[in-house]
């Protein structure tokens, strides 16, 4: 009797380890954003089909974005995070929002995700270039974000620097009231496209996007490779009839280095072999292709990301 009790103890056990650790035997935490963004509302799509496609159990939690992403792996609070390309490459090297904790190399890159448009928007008939924006009251976002190194970096390769602009520090929403209350010239946004404050603002009032292209786009990527040449379609906003082009940088899907090279190719195959089934449920999978996953990223690839890139005929960088 003790012999059978001792053998049903054992396989309780067995089981109960089982439904912990899921099919595959590992979990994993996914850091995004805050629960009202894209971040968090695609991180769950995808960790969707990575648990169920995987055999890896994905957690999927909100977080204030980008940098406690990264500095989470860091801590293994996480083990997969979103993040924007050009703040991970800060993190990679050290610099700007970074510069007080120093390099972080504990992530390396799964895919970017979607293109998060570097957008100019502004009111004033009188601003058609970069260039126009010099003794203009600009929003640039808040010191020390995403949005302001870009902004930055922008006007940086016009030829302006922060003090050519009268600069204000606001949000996306502060940013559109701003503009509608006459109280700014012109804001940058950096997010998917359409963007709701944009949307809001072009659909009652006669808001419009400057291109950031030509000679500004080519010498701000030659001196920052992560971002990219990015079109914004015509219809995208009201009113908005061509094509305006810009630059962007990229929602990116990162891991812990430290995660088993067979793992990170399961869940990199989960979401590409998936991205038809990803987009009926989110349209940023739309934008899943192997071109975008692969290029403008200055941080190296997984192993096991680029096993499975390799497979599609496109070689990454590893280390």
């Amino acid at each position: 009797m003790k012999r059978v009790i001792s053998i049903v103890l054992a396989l309780v056990m067995m089981l109960a380890l089982a439904a912990c650790n899921g099919a595959g035997g590992t979990k994993m935490t996914m850091g995004t954003g805050g629960t009202s963004g894209t971040y968090y509302g695609y991180g769950g799509v995808l960790g969707q089909y990575i648990t169920n496609n995987a055999g890896v159990n994905v957690t999927v939690v909100s977080t204030d974005g980008s940098k406690a992403n990264i500095q989470g792996i860091q801590a293994g609070n996480y083990q997969l995070g979103t993040v924007q390309s050009d703040v991970m490459a800060y993190a990679w090297e050290g610099t700007r929002s970074f510069e007080a904790e120093g390099k972080i190399d504990s992530f390396r890159t799964v895919a970017g995700l979607y293109a998060e448009a570097v957008q100019l928007v502004t009111m004033d008939s009188a601003i058609k270039t970069v260039a126009d924006l010099k003794g203009k009251a600009v929003s640039i976002g808040a010191p020390g974000s995403g949005v302001y190194f870009n902004a930055i970096d922008v006007l940086t390769a016009a030829g302006l620097t922060e003090n050519d602009i009268k600069a204000q520090y606001q949000s996306f929403a502060d940013s559109a009231d701003a503009l509608k209350d006459g109280k700014i010239d012109a804001a940058f946004i950096v997010a998917g496209a359409p963007t709701p404050a944009i949307t809001e603002l072009c659909t009652t009032n006669q808001a419009y996007l400057v291109p950031i292209d030509g000679a500004v786009a080519e010498t701000l990527m030659a001196s920052c490779p992560f971002y990219t040449i990015h079109t914004i379609p015509a219809g995208t906003y009201a009113g908005q009839t061509e094509d305006v082009n810009t630059v962007t940088v990229k929602a990116t899907l990162i891991v812990n280095a430290a995660a088993s090279e067979d793992d990170v190719y399961k869940l990199t195959a989960a979401i590409f072999d998936n991205a038809e089934a990803i987009t009926a449920e989110n349209a940023k999978g739309a934008e899943l292709s192997i071109e975008n996953a692969t290029s403008g990223m200055i941080v190296p690839f997984h192993a096991g990301a680029a096993k499975y890139f390799a497979e599609k005929g496109v070689t990454v960088a590893v280390d």
